[in-house]
């Protein structure tokens, strides 16, 4: 039996995510979902369109999807349903898992990494954060968990960005970017989004492409992206605390910088990257990764890379989430393609050079 796509939504108060579950639940949009809402939500969904009273945990909707609230655990649930699914007792394509508005999306996806069951039923297909416009700058300065959920996402959908002035909207985006340079991000209304939007990104796939736009990472080491990588084969692409960034949505706004553009508040969440032509050695590479997960584990939110392996003709898609890393084998790399390696790290306040060092004296 094919694997069963699983998508984990994920967004604070307000962003629009019980809008967007109620469309998955009642639109006739001919696709067969199962939602399973974690119920310790601040804003529970039964009250409105389910009849709550009855003991049976999964609840058959109109439109052929079904709605399952989690009482205990989560692997528990989907276990649940993957078996029913495989007797014939249910029939859906597809799974979304509603974390609550300030949970941390992490342990939910390592789920999958973690139970064989799990991992040999479902496959993720990605972990999108809806973010308020109007709220986000707000709750991004005073709340680490608004961050973790950026520095999660494999996609970033911006609702009520029609409520604030443009300018602030590039600001937002403009932050967003440097927390996480992988996720691609979209203005949507109040949650509103085609689902063609929200399923099969493939976002946490072991894919060989690593979306990270390449424009973005130059616009920070100004000398351009050919000698970008310094000797040590690293790209700088933050900013220092309060340092200036010549993003073009700024430059226009050069005489009025104070009113807190992102680079003042010099957000926890962070992402970088290494770049070498030279090959890793998979055993150094292995001993540095699992000595800094050990250490650093819990503020690593996402890494994911394209290496370049001695000892394969081939790449190796890396990709990992707190403790939790795994690799594939990737296509051939062509005939003259250069074999460069790229890894993004992103979590909260790593020390970048450690890291950087660390992957540096991996390679052969």
């Amino acid at each position: 039996m094919s694997l069963i796509p699983a998508t984990i939504l994920t967004g604070f108060l307000g962003s629009g995510k019980t809008t967007l579950l109620k469309r998955i639940l009642q639109e006739a949009h001919g696709q067969k979902i199962a939602v399973i809402e974690n119920e310790f939500g601040e804003e529970n969904i039964d009250s409105d369109i389910l009849v709550s009273e009855t003991k049976e945990q999964i609840i058959q909707m109109s439109n052929g999807c079904i709605c399952c609230t989690i009482r205990e655990d989560l692997r528990g649930a989907l276990r649940d349903l993957a078996e029913k699914k495989r007797k014939g007792e249910l029939d859906f394509d597809r799974v979304v898992i509603e974390t609550t508005g300030l949970a941390d999306p992490g342990p939910v996806a390592q789920t999958f990494f973690m139970d064989d069951e799990i991992a040999e039923s479902y496959l993720l297909d990605s972990i999108l954060t809806l973010v308020d416009a109007k709220h986000a700058a707000g709750q991004l300065n005073d709340r680490q968990e608004a961050r973790r959920q950026i520095g999660f996402a494999d996609q970033i959908f911006i609702s009520k960005t029609d409520l604030v002035a443009k300018d602030e909207v590039d600001a937002l985006m403009h932050r967003i970017k440097h927390m996480n340079p992988r996720a691609p991000q979209k203005a949507v209304h109040f949650g509103e989004v085609s689902l063609a939007e929200v399923f099969d990104l493939r976002g946490f796939n072991l894919n060989a492409k690593l979306d990270i736009d390449p424009d973005f990472l130059k616009e920070d080491d100004h000398a351009g992206h050919d000698h970008a990588a310094d000797d040590h084969g690293h790209e700088g692409h933050d900013h220092a605390p309060g340092e200036q960034c010549d993003h073009p949505t700024h430059a226009k706004e050069a005489g009025h910088e104070g009113h807190g553009h992102h680079h003042h508040h010099d957000d926890d969440v962070k992402s970088f990257v290494f770049k070498s032509d030279r090959a890793f050695d998979p055993a150094k590479l292995e001993d540095f990764l699992g000595a800094i997960v050990n250490i650093y584990g819990p503020r690593m939110l996402r890494y994911k890379g394209v290496l370049n392996m001695k000892g394969t003709d081939r790449k190796v898609i890396f990709q990992g989430v707190h403790q939790l890393m795994g690799s594939d084998l990737g296509p051939p790399w062509g005939a003259d393609e250069v074999r460069t390696s790229k890894m993004v790290f992103i979590g909260i306040d790593l020390p970048k050079d450690i890291f950087l060092q660390g992957m540096e004296q991996s390679l052969v």
